[in-house]
């Protein structure tokens, strides 16, 4: 082999080489981080049960907005509730009313649904993340005469949280906005529940 045919052969394995290592690295950043964005929702709080919803922007809660939220909007009130689908499929209620409301549910991979306001029924959203087995048992529950209006989302993981954003358009609005986020409820649906509520 050539001077110049060496030459190529070593760039080429050098090129292939270091795009190997540069494609690994970026696939293993998200599961070695050790902040990752649930991480840093739910640090200082006990992981072992769903926790309440915080709204943050009233400065005294746990963790405090700094810790997961470093540039938080001040037209925006922002309420979290972590769940651990392993207790029983997470509810999580809201009220509607004059302020844009919106829901993200994420796992550890990132947000996989959101909605807004728009989508309430009667002034009320209803969301139940759950599992695909706890999923396919609240199907084979169903009353099939009995009309259910909540939003069922089937998680990819068991453990994740679900960001609650209040719009205050104006600062006056603000106090209601904070008021909108710490009316969400984030409770635990017992099998009793999950049937009653189809």
């Amino acid at each position: 082999m050539t001077p110049r045919g060496r030459f190529l052969v070593a760039s080429l394995s050098g090129l292939v080489l270091a795009g190997l290592v540069h494609g690994t690295t970026i696939l293993l950043i998200p599961r070695l981080a050790e902040s990752d964005a649930l991480s840093r929702a739910r640090s200082g709080e006990n992981l072992d049960h769903p926790l309440a919803i915080n709204t943050v922007a009233a400065g005294d809660t746990t963790p405090p907005v700094e810790a997961w939220l470093p540039i938080p909007d001040p037209a925006v009130a922002v309420g979290l509730c972590a769940y651990d689908l392993s207790e029983g499929p997470m509810r999580v209620s809201a009220r509607t009313g004059a302020l844009m409301l919106s829901l993200a549910v994420h796992g550890p991979r990132g947000a996989f649904y959101a909605v807004t306001d728009q989508a309430a029924v009667r002034g009320a959203l209803d969301l139940v993340v759950l599992t695909r087995a706890q999923y396919d048992e609240a199907l084979a529950n169903a009353d099939e005469d009995e009309v259910s209006h909540d939003v069922r989302i089937v998680a990819g993981d068991t453990r994740g949280f679900v960001v609650v954003r209040v719009i205050a358009a104006l600062p006056s609005q603000r106090a209601a906005a904070d008021a909108a986020v710490q009316a969400v409820s984030c409770t635990v649906d017992s099998p009793g529940d999950e049937k009653a509520g189809g």
